[in-house]
């Protein structure tokens, strides 16, 4: 049985979200200051299961390292109902595209949260082509920009730029040199083929630059 925190007055201060999860055993994020909570400053208790500590440990030890910088930022694009995209895709047109849908945007609006909250040093933000990457970054961070190494390659008509499209990837990501963290908006097809890792929709996974997974979060819709 998955124990939901009490009720607590937030605190004005260093929200963050705390990692607990659903009755299918997906993680999620609930707006709480985790810092207080990690200092034991709140003077309501708080129960979480075992499973619920774990993973909460394993998020604050992510939001240590991304404290450091120099760390890769994959995050799949927000939810967008369905999979791959219309027969009469064009680049050029979101109405031709799958798009993101109003849970969507909620979780993009979470992702950008979770980023602004924890005070995340971002050097960059890089995003797909594709539409639902592009409003997935607008919606999260404002500035972004685009470039077609994280586009998708799902389809037979795309799927010729897989290779092409990692090798850009991994050359850019050799030059990459910051004090900051990098983030990527992209796709499942690219994540999974540069990390072996499997995605939910608006998950966040964290690597270093070679490419070795440190930590992951998925955000709720």
């Amino acid at each position: 049985m998955i124990i939901k925190p009490t009720k607590i007055k937030k605190s004005k201060l260093n929200l963050w979200t705390l990692v607990i999860s659903d009755k299918q055993g997906k993680y999620y994020l609930e707006k709480i200051s985790i810092n207080k909570l990690w200092d034991g400053l709140y003077s309501s208790p708080i129960f979480l299961c075992q499973e619920d500590l774990e993973t909460w440990a394993k998020a604050h030890n992510l939001i240590n390292q991304l404290e450091e910088g120099g760390k890769l930022i994959f995050i799949r694009h927000a939810y967008a109902p369905g999979g791959g995209d219309p027969d009469n895709f064009n680049l050029n047109d979101c109405s031709t595209q799958r798009n993101l849908s109003k849970e969507g945007q909620r979780q993009a609006e979470y992702i950008g949260e979770f980023f602004r909250n924890n005070k995340v040093k971002i050097d960059k933000v890089l995003s797909s082509e594709w539409c639902r990457c592009k409003e997935t970054a607008k919606i999260a961070f404002k500035n972004f920009s685009t470039n077609s190494f994280l586009n998708s390659f799902y389809s037979s008509k795309f799927a010729k730029n897989k290779d092409k499209q990692v090798k850009a990837l991994k050359e850019y990501i050799k030059k990459f040199k910051s004090d900051k963290n990098l983030v990527l908006v992209t796709h499942y097809v690219l994540i999974s083929e540069i990390l072996n890792y499997g995605p939910s929709s608006g998950e966040i996974v964290v690597s270093n630059k070679n490419l070795n997974i440190i930590g992951s979060l998925e955000i709720n819709y």
